[in-house]
């Protein structure tokens, strides 16, 4: 931090406060006045000075200290002030006669001093309220270089050394773009039981001269999107081969993310490359899916706002309502027939994404047709789905502009002039078949044993960006999958974030993963009692490495609630937003 400011802590104050340091602010006269005995009490009390100030005045003789008249300390103990006198109102700093003659603005400063030594830190999960003349306890990062504004920005807490938070500033009110502070208090209720090593997580709160702060960890220095177009020195200094297993890496954490989220009963609810943060040293991570971040504040404020990333990477059913012609026992059937596609090192080329059905609807008709009630875990794996894409263009230094234009390619005409054509993934299922397949050809040709599971992965995309909402893998299938390919494919030993979250029964039971011929693989369910998977042989359960981060068992989750319930209950208010009028407009996705 720019500049650190001396947090008095008790802890701090005692060990200032030494006979030594009091002996060094009086005179010699004044320090043999300290072991006399009180000059109050009449003779009822067999205390010193040096006693009193040791036992109840320290904060007092720091104040008087600080205002220049430390000899003062026996006058004020002669009339029996202590720290538990503490804070003395201004109007009333007049009775302890600090100068011979009154000075207001001696008195002022103590009053303003005090508030220095009786500090209220901010632990996690509190909400604090601090009067006006309170002092808060943080440092403000203000180094010159660092994109700051009056909404968000960089802090360090005294009591957390070592560790730095993002503040946001809240707009608390009625009108458009605020919270209520019941709302707030509400949404903070909700957060502080979520936390995650890769999900910018609650940590505390404070009110303080009329505004409200939120405090989160993970403080991000750079985003997807902002990587996707310019690599920043933290991730072009790496390696090669650092770099490549680091953007596979990511895949896993991303994954594993979802699946303690969903594992929760929760859903994320707006992936995007956006809202894919990571910091100066390469650890990545999600948005908070709180209502608290700037960008779903703001999206309260103007709804009617076309979103184009968002747009991009929804799900088709965010959109229109897709064909439900395939059945949800299909759907065991469809993931192990699309698993096989990988036994041969052709058809590692040839991807397929499932479309719904085989009905003609109109686009016109598909975005004023929309679903009033979606499965917001499924629109989060479609999502991830698009950004794993973009993470594996990426290893394959390919231009996420050049992806973009080759999505909308179909929707080029003569005469359309400057109209912003559609590249999102659920309007051009079949662009993005074609990318994935010139990515899995370019990938072919690398001898980096890494590109050995971009195919398979693609794959994997390939059933995450299914058009029927029920036909996508959950979270858990995806983590399993994707720990199988780096781990097999890859060849990378160790994969960051290798974790079992409990009460895991979406209805398929424990996966059996078993190896299909070549280098692909083959997914099966296989039912198990408890959620305990038995065999490593039979599932991907793995005993946490040396690489793996646990997250705490926070209380309060939603552990007790039947996931499969939770997450075909769980929807938000967005999600049964009904589209109307010819004017495009994307509701916040935020989770509640």
């Amino acid at each position: 931090m720019s500049t650190v400011a001396m947090w008095w802590d008790p802890s701090q104050i005692e060990a200032t406060v030494t006979r030594q340091f009091v002996c060094s602010h009086l005179l010699p006269e004044e320090i043999k006045r300290l072991d006399l005995p009180l000059g109050f009490g009449d003779g009822l009390t067999d205390g010193t000075y040096w006693e009193w100030i040791d036992e109840k005045a320290k904060r007092i003789f720091l104040i008087l200290v600080d205002l220049g008249v430390p000899d003062q300390i026996f006058g004020l103990i002669d009339d029996s002030w202590d720290d538990n006198d503490l804070p003395i109102p201004l109007d009333q700093i007049e009775r302890l006669a600090l100068t011979l003659t009154r000075d207001d603005k001696i008195e002022r400063r103590f009053y303003s001093r005090q508030f220095h030594y009786l500090l209220r830190f901010i632990e996690k999960g509190d909400h604090v309220i601090y009067d006006d003349p309170e002092v808060v306890p943080l440092n403000v990062d203000r180094r010159p270089g660092l994109s700051l504004n009056s909404v968000v920005d960089r802090v360090e807490l005294p009591n957390r050394p070592g560790e730095v938070f993002s503040r946001r500033r809240i707009p608390i009110g009625t009108g458009p773009g605020t919270l209520t502070e019941e709302e707030f208090l509400y949404e903070i209720g909700k957060a502080k039981n979520i936390e995650n090593n890769h999900l910018a997580s609650y940590y505390g709160s404070y009110f303080y001269r009329g505004s409200i702060y939120a405090l989160f960890t993970l403080p991000s220095d750079f985003n997807l999107k902002s990587l996707l177009v310019t690599v920043p020195n933290s991730v072009k200094s790496l390696a090669k081969q650092d770099r490549r297993r680091m953007l596979m890496n990511w895949i896993h954490c991303l994954v594993d993310t979802l699946c303690y989220l969903h594992s929760r009963g929760l859903s994320h609810g707006n992936i995007k490359p956006s809202t894919v943060l990571f910091n100066s040293e390469n650890h990545i991570f999600y948005t908070d899916i709180s209502r608290l971040s700037t960008e779903a504040i703001a999206n309260t404020s103007d709804r009617s706002t076309f979103d184009k990333e968002s747009y991009d990477y929804a799900a088709p059913e965010q959109w229109y309502r897709p064909s439900t012609s395939h059945s949800g026992l299909h759907r065991r059937s469809t993931l192990i027939a699309s698993s096989t596609s990988t036994s041969t090192s052709s058809d590692n080329s040839v991807f397929s994404i499932n479309r719904g059905g085989t009905e003609s609807v109109s686009p016109a008709s598909m975005l004023h047709s929309p679903t009033p009630s979606l499965n917001p875990q499924a629109v989060d794996i479609f999502s991830l789905g698009c950004v794993i894409l973009e993470l594996l263009g990426l290893l394959m230094k390919r231009q996420t502009r050049s992806f973009a234009s080759h999505r909308a390619a179909k929707h080029k005409s003569a005469g359309r002039g400057g109209a912003v054509l559609d590249s999102s993934f659920h309007k051009n299922i079949g662009q993005v078949e074609s990318w994935m397949a010139g990515l899995a050809k370019d990938a072919s040709k690398k001898d980096d044993q890494v590109f050995k599971g971009v195919a398979p992965m693609l794959q994997l995309v390939a059933r995450m960006l299914s058009v029927v909402p029920h036909e996508r893998p959950t979270a858990q299938e995806v983590e399993q999958c994707t720990y199988r390919i780096l781990t097999e494919n890859c060849q990378i030993s160790e994969p960051h974030c290798v974790h079992q979250y409990g009460g895991w029964d979406f209805g398929f039971g424990n996966l059996n993963i078993s190896r299909g011929g070549g280098e692909g693989f083959n997914i099966a369910t296989r039912r198990h009692s408890g959620s305990a998977r038995p065999s490593s042989r039979l599932t991907s359960y793995r005993p946490l490495s040396s690489s793996s981060v646990q997250e705490r068992d926070m209380a309060g989750g939603s552990g007790s609630q039947s996931p499969q319930n939770a997450r075909m209950n769980k929807v938000r208010t967005w999600q049964a937003h009904i589209y109307a009028g010819n004017t495009l407009s994307y509701p916040h996705t935020n989770s509640v």
